[in-house]
């Protein structure tokens, strides 16, 4: 492990939050296989999360409370969102790298990229099963 790479409790925090990118989770791992300390140290971490820890840290990390909404990402990828906004979420996703965010931008691209021959079938199918839905619900009203 390279000595500019120091594992500390915030580390084993993110590494249970999965907010770490692949290379430093791939080295808090190797790591984890090589020290017995350290891995009582996770546990140790482990059983504060599960007794419920209460730091300012921990409750924003926990609720996301930085993370934009789906919402948000959306219009982000439309790019119809004030320019301080654009910037924080781009910082968020490219600087902070939140791979909660990430996921979700990966999913929302992916709907954008479907063919419009997919997506009005997709709509159809969506209406069609609300009409018949409704359709049933007014028969048996009368």
């Amino acid at each position: 492990m390279s000595a500019m790479f120091q594992i500390n409790r915030e580390l084993l925090d993110a590494y249970l939050d999965d907010a770490l990118n692949e290379s430093e989770t791939a080295q808090v791992e190797q790591a984890l296989r090589q020290s017995e300390p350290l891995r009582r140290q996770l546990r140790s971490v482990m059983q504060d999360r599960d007794r419920g820890e209460h730091t300012i840290g921990a409750i924003w990390r926990r609720n996301r409370i930085t993370c934009p909404t789906r919402e948000q990402l959306g219009n982000y990828l439309l790019q119809v969102l004030d320019a301080e906004w654009q910037d924080y979420i781009e910082f968020h996703l490219h600087t902070i790298a939140c791979s909660y965010c990430l996921a979700n931008l990966a999913d929302l691209q992916s709907q954008q990229q479907e063919s419009v021959p997919h997506v009005r079938k997709r709509r159809q199918r969506f209406f069609d099963s609300s009409a018949g839905y409704l359709g049933i619900c007014r028969d048996t009203k009368k």
